[in-house]
């Protein structure tokens, strides 16, 4: 085919002006449908731009400390010891002769005097702490109480302990047992402690045991 005739044929210069008068239309197109105005605000937003910092390794650790010097002992001195003679041996003595002496005779011991035992009294036995019973130059009978009468009391014991002094003094009564309890026992130690006992030199305690009867009155 003739390239000329190629470049003055009509039909390729239509296509190419239909092509062009088509790009043109779809310009005006979008510029009316307000797509030309979304590239222009899409171009003009600004670019954000992120800087991404290089990450920096760890700085490596420190080296270890250098090992301490090792400290060189001093050789130790060597004390030379003394030279000791060995001690001198003695030979022993030759052994002496026996000497024969004359031997005088024994006496005859002694006869042994056996003494006759000594006979010990035994002790006396130990006064018992409380006595039973006492002796006594004045001694007055409780009276009947009139609370017992009154409290329709006919009869009562009264166990009492006496202290009495180096002089026969009776200087404390305390009441041991009392039936009924609490009855008589005011009685008691008022009249009991008037009483006059016989004095050894010290003091002893002596029980005393008082009965009550209402017939006596």
């Amino acid at each position: 085919m003739d390239f000329a005739r190629q470049q003055r044929d009509p039909t390729r210069h239509l296509v190419g002006i239909t092509f062009v008068i088509l790009i043109h239309l779809l310009v005006i197109w979008a510029l009316l449908s307000g797509l030309g105005q979304r590239v222009i605000e899409v171009v003009k937003k600004p670019l954000t731009a992120t800087i991404i910092e290089e990450i920096k390794a760890p700085p490596p650790p420190p080296p270890p400390p250098p090992p301490p010097p090792k400290r060189l002992e001093p050789p130790k001195p060597v004390i030379e010891q003394p030279y000791v003679p060995p001690p001198e041996v003695t030979p022993p003595a030759p052994p002496a002769e026996p000497v024969i002496a004359n031997v005088a005779p024994t006496p005859p011991p002694e006869p042994v005097v056996i003494a006759p035992p000594v006979v010990v009294a035994p002790p006396a036995p130990p006064k018992p702490a409380i006595r039973q019973g006492v002796s006594c130059s004045k001694r007055e009978s409780p009276a009947f109480p009139r609370e017992a009468i009154r409290a329709q009391v006919q009869k009562g014991r009264v166990n009492a302990i006496l202290t009495i002094d180096e002089k026969g003094n009776v200087i404390d009564v305390r009441i041991a047992s009392a039936e009924p309890p609490r009855v008589f026992d005011r009685v008691v130690r008022d009249t009991l402690s008037e009483w006059k006992c016989v004095g050894e030199g010290s003091k002893y305690q002596a029980s005393v045991e008082i009965n009550f009867t209402l017939k006596d009155e």
